[in-house]
């Protein structure tokens, strides 16, 4: 899916934004932190403006899926921080809004009642909300539409063009829904072999390899044909006019201005032009196979572009403050700031 330029660009930007955070992250932190909300609003608006400004992928890939949910945690993250260190449950050390915790006053018991109880909010969450979502947004972006507002994306169906969302299987590449988890455990424990996949496995790929094949026919028929020394000769048993299979080549052959051996060069290049043209009504149905066997894509619906912004921006929340909060008001706290 990915080339050698999108690993060096994704390389490059990897470490500018790792030299940003070094630099500058924990003033940005401290800006969060003890500003207005009106910060939190601000960094919510430039990051929803960065996943409109996303390119628009090459074939029907989850890379945009997954750089709003990554972007989505990053806003709960900070609305987050925002609240819980606001909210009298957080410490101020190391660093602001750190969630109260300690192992040994905490014991076992309490911390493994955490976990099991902090993952099921979370899926909690994510059950109750985008199934809700799924029915009460497309009405909205209908409206939108007709306001012409909208803002559309490739592979992404428009609101105008579909009643309902149907239930969506296999629609999230980061949590998975509660059901395929017994499915999950069990392929950790039996693993399968991975198998062994031949031929492109998506658009993209499709078209990279039919580039390559135009660009080295290109590079075939470009070449220059062998000297007029190397030159294959025609069989002894065929005459000079029996190699030229066509009036024009005939006619180059017979011109005595053209010198000798150009009959035969000619010949070669209409070959090679015969060639192509059945190659090319061959790949065409090469072609068409190759497509027919690549996986087709479900259809997605635009509204679940803002369901996965609402979901994942709500889990991160709870991550950050939301469970945390909830475990003091439960008695799994440590019940005490430092």
């Amino acid at each position: 899916m990915h080339g050698f330029f999108d690993v060096v660009w994704g390389l490059l930007l990897g470490l500018v934004i790792a030299v940003v955070q070094c630099l500058y992250g924990e003033d940005f932190d401290n800006w969060i932190y003890s500003g207005p909300f009106l910060n939190v609003v601000i960094v919510t608006l430039v990051v929803l403006v960065l996943v409109r400004m996303h390119p628009e992928p090459a074939d029907d890939c989850p890379c945009f899926d997954d750089s709003v949910s990554f972007s989505a945690v990053f806003i709960g993250i900070q609305l987050g921080a925002w609240h819980f260190v606001r909210s009298g449950y957080s410490w101020d050390q190391p660093v602001p809004s750190t969630t109260p915790f300690d192992l040994e006053a905490l014991g076992w018991a309490k911390n493994l009642a955490r976990i099991m109880l902090g993952i099921f909010i979370v899926f909690t969450w994510r059950g109750i909300t985008k199934p809700i979502l799924l029915r009460i947004l497309p009405p909205i972006f209908r409206v939108i539409e007709h306001l012409g507002l909208s803002l559309p994306r490739k592979f992404f169906l428009p609101a105008t063009e579909y009643k309902r969302v149907p239930p969506l299987r296999k629609d999230d590449n980061v949590i998975p829904p509660v059901s395929e988890i017994p499915r999950m455990i069990t392929s950790l424990r039996h693993p399968r072999k991975r198998a062994i996949s031949i031929g492109p496995q998506s658009e993209a790929d499709a078209y990279e390899a039919l580039a390559f094949r135009d660009s080295r026919r290109r590079q075939s028929l470009s070449s220059p044909s062998p000297p007029s020394g190397r030159s294959p000769l025609p069989s002894p048993t065929k005459s000079p006019t029996e190699v030229c299979t066509s009036p024009i080549d005939k006619g180059v052959a017979s011109s005595d201005s053209t010198g000798p051996g150009v009959g035969v060069t000619v010949n070669a290049t209409v070959e090679k032009a015969i060639e192509a043209a059945d190659a090319d009504s061959s790949d065409a149905k090469d072609d068409h196979e190759m497509f027919l066997r690549l996986l087709k894509p479900r259809v997605r619906y635009d509204v679940e572009v803002v369901t996965k912004l609402i979901v994942y921006t709500g889990i991160a929340w709870l991550s950050v403050a939301g469970n945390a909060i909830i475990f003091e008001l439960c008695g799994l706290g440590m019940g005490k700031r430092p």
